[in-house]
């Protein structure tokens, strides 16, 4: 039988999923904001972090198979995302890394929704409730330190 605490505990993780998720769809809207998979997502983040990569790189970045991360890659050189260019000591390695134009398409899409969200912040909430939003951010981020296990 869940504990009171317990109870509250739960009516906050729907909270916090609904808020999310609306969130998350508003964020979506707004700017020029590429359809990608999670996989080419995370495969873009790496890239875009790192610098260029090879394949077996980024596949043991994200803890997936080789032949995964190539399918990923090629996703990605199919939408102009990335380009190859081979390795100058060993010409049967090939390097990845974003394009020009796709990381400007990247980043002006990242700033027009950071733009949303600031305006956002700086419209609808005082003072105050930034004051309080910066806290919650703190504790969402310490959220993001759990492990499945730790339990």
């Amino acid at each position: 039988m869940a504990k009171p605490a317990d109870d509250t505990a739960l009516e906050l993780v729907a909270e916090l999923r609904s808020a999310f998720t609306a969130i998350k769809r508003r964020i979506r809207q707004v700017g020029d904001s590429e359809d990608l998979t999670p996989a080419q997502k995370s495969a873009v983040l790496l890239l875009e972090r790192d610098g260029k990569a090879t394949v077996a790189m980024l596949a043991k970045a994200e803890g997936v198979r080789h032949q995964s991360m190539r399918i990923t890659i090629a996703s990605l050189e199919k939408l102009g995302a990335v380009k190859s260019e081979p390795d100058a000591e060993d010409a049967r390695q090939k390097y990845f890394q974003l394009t020009a134009p796709f990381l400007k398409t990247l980043k002006s899409g990242r700033a027009a929704r950071e733009d949303w969200l600031f305006r956002a912040v700086q419209t609808l909430l005082t003072r105050q409730e930034q004051q309080q939003l910066s806290a919650a951010a703190k504790l969402l981020n310490k959220l993001t330190t759990f492990e499945a296990d730790h339990a």
